[in-house]
């Protein structure tokens, strides 16, 4: 192979790689929202498409003319740790009246190619009002139109809405405000990442509160790999079908954690999905797929776990200091890998307690009652996410993972005057 040929074949190598990371970390790139990255998904289609469904299962659609591409990532069971976020400061997650009103304005966007926000929210208005099981959108109350924005500005964000003409952040002053639309349907239709549709569930909307449990998980059936027979007691499903249904169903059972999470405990998986990845073919799988997408496998005993390099796979990184929740996860994290047995909820607000007190011009939005106790549980949710720690009981537990985050004594090795090793003594770091 000449040296040009190499050299197309080493771009094209890491191409996919990058690729790889950045549809990981951003599910849907738009070309307008992120040039760059749209571009190299864009360039290397069929082997993203190819690599994706191989390695998780995972569809990838790539619309170069429409200036999208879609990753559906599917997880075994409904997770609810990365919330829709409000496009403002402090990037509160949407309660659930901004949840109901996402779901009546998408739905009423589907038929239109062009609107105005009045309009839109004159729609939104007639069909919450035509349904029984659906609280009045009132556009003369400011709280709620400040809910209709934070969904308007967070469609604005996925490109399925783009602003012609005046600023929606206006219609918080005044219903009264003109803004006009350009809507993408077809990118509206491919927001939704269930396997089923919501629409083939319908059911009575007072059946709904009793049997919602079992409609997220009908949301979440994947045929594709048979029907389970009884959930697993760790959330996942255990699949009796043939061996080739059996086998495509390990691997993308592992991989799409393994890729998906921060961390990959071995206790968290099947005896089945254990023995997959000790298997000569399941080795082989992991490691040529971790090496195409140009990350690097630490394995340890407890685990399984991926490092970029180049910290493009993620969007959410520990420690960080973008919230003061994130800020206390890093501090109270030390008091929970000290406490035997665990820290109880007792014992983290009494340190977050403590934060507080020493810093009291610092976290003012907890500075009130009870403040300490959110704060703690806030900073449990951020270690949780992380896989940092798990609640056992009314206890918060570190898992393995936490150790690398430990205050530890170091030993200094100074060359000493005559170029000997010098026996310096170790201090806190």
């Amino acid at each position: 192979m000449s040296t040009l040929a190499n050299q197309l074949v080493v771009v094209e190598r890491e191409e996919v790689a990058r690729g790889i990371r950045l549809l990981l970390a951003q599910p849907l790139i738009t070309e307008r929202g992120d040039p760059a990255a749209f571009e190299v998904v864009r360039r290397r289609k069929e082997p993203l498409v190819r690599w994706f469904d191989y390695t998780c299962g995972w569809s990838l659609v790539v619309e170069p003319r429409r200036g999208y591409a879609r990753l559906v990532k599917v997880r075994p069971a409904a997770d609810a740790s990365r919330p829709a976020l409000r496009p403002r400061a402090g990037r509160a997650p949407f309660d659930r009246r901004r949840y109901v009103l996402f779901c009546v304005t998408a739905a009423e966007l589907t038929s239109v190619p062009m609107t105005t926000v009045g309009l839109l929210a004159e729609r939104v208005v007639q069909a919450m009002a035509a349904d029984p099981a659906l609280e009045s959108f009132d556009t003369t109350s400011r709280r709620e139109r400040m809910a209709f924005v934070d969904v308007l500005k967070l469609l604005e964000s996925y490109g399925v809405l783009a602003v012609v003409d005046g600023l929606t952040e206006s219609f918080v002053d005044t219903a009264e405000a003109k803004v006009l639309y350009r809507v993408d349907v077809t990118l509206l239709m491919r927001l939704p990442a269930a396997p089923v549709g919501p629409s083939r569930l319908a059911l009575p909307a007072q059946e709904v509160p009793a049997r919602f449990e079992e409609l997220l998980a009908e949301l979440m059936r994947e045929r594709r790999y048979g029907t389970p027979p009884a959930p697993h007691p760790t959330g996942d499903e255990t699949f009796v079908v043939s061996e080739t249904r059996r086998n495509l169903w390990l691997r993308h059972s592992v991989l799409r954690r393994l890729f998906d999470d921060p961390v990959l405990y071995r206790e968290d998986l099947t005896d089945d999905e254990l023995a997959y990845l000790a298997s000569p073919t399941g080795r082989q799988i992991l490691r040529r797929a971790v090496e195409q997408a140009g990350l690097v496998l630490e394995e340890r005993a407890e685990g399984y776990l991926l490092v970029d390099p180049d910290a493009v796979a993620t969007d959410s990184r520990f420690p960080d200091d973008s919230s003061t929740a994130r800020v206390a996860a890093l501090l109270l994290l030390e008091r929970v890998g000290e406490t035997p047995g665990g820290a109880t909820p007792e014992q983290l607000a009494a340190a977050a307690s403590e934060l507080l007190r020493r810093f009291p011009r610092w976290a003012k939005a907890y500075q009130a009652a009870e403040g300490a106790r959110r704060l703690a549980d806030d900073a449990v949710a951020v270690l949780r996410d992380f896989g940092l720690v798990r609640t056992t009981g009314d206890r918060v537990v570190a898992r393995p993972a936490a150790h690398r985050y430990r205050v530890a004594d170091t030993a200094t090795t100074t060359p000493a005057p005559d170029g000997g090793p010098d026996s310096g003594e170790g201090g806190p770091l």
